[in-house]
């Protein structure tokens, strides 16, 4: 991640273009789905701060003026770039209700879904998502992963709060693996080669300290043996959504009870 801010899109004009046609192409022969297609390609490649309208329509052969006659700007763009991204996620609204395992087998299928689509596009964790334009995908997407949890007792808010802790887990836990992977990258080394590397070292400075911290020296080396790194985005995934679930089975529970 850069921290660098995406251009603030406009509201209105970033709604009419995600619910509007984007395959009507104009006169120069694009449209708003081949520039959409191409921006989320130069993203997965390079990072969200890598999208520009001029690299954009280099990648499509096209001037970069062409393409603010169907998209203003960055910010509207990413806007469908996100949306876009979605549209692929479940085949219908009653997919993930249609999951083996009632409730929790849906919301496990959610997670996982999700997990995928933010593993694939690691630039969405640079997206402001607290005011970002409902697009036709995000609206699908949140009718689809609210109705397993409908008719179980919930209140409306329990039933958003229940979706929303799922969903901040699979993200935090996403965002974590994709700075392992960036961390990789950039070192040369994979885990399992940085902690073969420090161990010794770590093992030597945290000798004279174990009696001041006995149970994060204990713990620390117990997970760095385990996982040959300091953390396993897969486990984590999966350790944390187990829990969260049999919360949201006690809550569901309660209210039928």
């Amino acid at each position: 991640m850069t921290g660098k801010k995406v251009a603030a899109p406009d509201p209105a004009r970033s709604l009419a273009l995600l619910w509007g046609s984007h395959t009507k192409a104009g006169r120069s022969g694009l449209t708003v789905r081949a520039i959409v297609d191409a921006a989320i390609e130069l993203a997965d490649a390079q990072g969200l701060e890598a999208v520009s309208m001029r690299m954009v329509a280099e990648r499509l052969k096209a001037g970069t003026m062409s393409l603010y006659t169907h998209v203003p700007g960055k910010g509207e763009l990413t806007d469908l770039m996100f949306d876009r991204v979605y549209g692929d996620l479940y085949a219908d609204v009653d997919e993930p209700a249609g999951q083996p395992g009632g409730w929790r087998g849906a919301l496990e299928f959610i997670a996982h879904r999700n997990w995928d689509v933010l593993t694939e596009h690691p630039w969405i964790h640079e997206v402001p998502t607290m005011r970002t334009a409902l697009g036709p995908n995000i609206t699908k997407k949140y009718e689809a992963e609210l109705r397993p949890l409908d008719g179980l007792g919930l209140t409306d808010v329990e039933m958003d709060s229940a979706l929303t802790l799922v969903l901040t887990h699979v993200q935090g836990t996403a965002r974590a693996g994709a700075e392992q992977l960036r961390t990789q990258r950039d070192s040369g080394l994979t885990d399992e080669e940085w902690w073969r590397q420090i161990s010794p070292t770590l093992t030597h400075v945290m000798s004279g300290t174990a009696q001041h911290f006995p149970v994060a020296g204990r713990v620390g080396t117990a997970v760095g043996e385990h996982f040959q790194s300091v953390l396993d985005p897969a486990h984590a995934l999966a350790f944390g959504l187990t829990r969260i679930l049999d919360g949201i089975g006690l809550l569901i529970e309660e209210r039928s009870a």
